[in-house]
């Protein structure tokens, strides 16, 4: 005997959608002093994906997948170039005030309710 799973309506996948991008958008926050949540709000992001297809927080998760990646190239390329006159401390530093930057314009519009892009 197989149970269904009821039907969410459109207002409670758009609310379901929210909650999940601010829970992201909070740990995205966190890792900006730890790095192990990032991983956490990626693995979440992609596994809920489908769940927020044609919602507003599809943009977020978009936006927020795309802040994981691209903190990661540019956290590497940090690591692996501090000892050239330091310039891998000046990439990280870069790096760390974009992430806050796409944290909080993500969240304020996802407060919003604004696409992220």
């Amino acid at each position: 005997m197989s149970e269904q799973y009821p039907v969410k309506s459109p207002e409670a996948r758009e609310q379901s959608g929210r909650d999940l991008a601010t829970l992201v958008y909070l740990i995205q926050a966190i890792s900006l002093f730890t790095a192990v949540p990032f991983f956490i709000g990626v693995i979440i992001n992609y596994a809920k994906r489908g769940d927020v297809r044609g919602t507003l927080a599809e943009s977020h998760f978009r936006w927020q997948i795309r802040t994981f990646w691209f903190s990661l190239l540019w956290i590497v390329i940090g690591s692996l170039t501090w000892w050239i006159l330091g310039l891998g401390f000046l990439i990280l530093g870069i790096t760390w005030v974009w992430m806050v930057y796409r944290v909080i314009r993500g969240w304020l519009t996802l407060a919003d309710h604004r696409p992220a892009y």
